[in-house]
């Protein structure tokens, strides 16, 4: 079986990190004394305190072993060490412009845990992000999205901020 490395950035790593330690050194130690605090109120089976702290230790134990599990196979890509030369990797920041209707968007190429649409970051594993990585400043890309068929041009290609 392979193991397959996911890649993310510097500053995603720093994030996953900090939710871990967040998880174990406060979530986790809070929900231990809201249970013992619940077991204190008496009978278990009619205790709606005591159900709720456990379905959290139990969502909160979950997440848990899930961030480890990511941590574990995380392959830190760190682009500020990578000479920029105009060429989209992943971690970079493009400023593409739509060839039809002229809307430019910045998109910052990031791994799936931290893609969000909202403040410009996309998977990876995008179509855009797809159809951008390798391409250069410049170059015309065709993009096949749910919508349809998208031609841009690639205006700008940086590093992430």
């Amino acid at each position: 079986m392979t193991i397959t490395k996911v890649p993310m950035t510097v500053r995603g790593e720093q994030l996953l990190r900090a939710e871990l330690k967040e998880l174990k050194s406060v979530t986790r130690p809070r929900i231990i004394k809201d249970i013992a605090t619940a077991r204190e109120h008496g009978d278990l089976k009619e205790n709606a305190e005591y159900h709720a702290a456990r379905d959290q230790q139990s969502f909160c134990e979950g997440r848990i072993q899930e961030v480890e599990a990511k941590l574990s196979l995380v392959q830190v890509i760190d682009i500020s060490q990578i000479p920029h030369t105009g060429t989209v990797i992943f971690g970079a920041t493009v400023t593409i412009i739509n060839l039809d209707t002229d809307e430019e968007k910045v998109y910052c190429i990031v791994g799936e845990d931290e893609a969000d649409i909202k403040v410009g970051k996309i998977s990876l594993k995008s179509p855009i992000a797809r159809a951008l990585i390798g391409k250069s400043e410049g170059d015309e890309v065709r993009v096949t999205t749910p919508g349809g068929v998208i031609d841009y041009e690639i205006a700008a290609v940086g590093h992430i901020a």
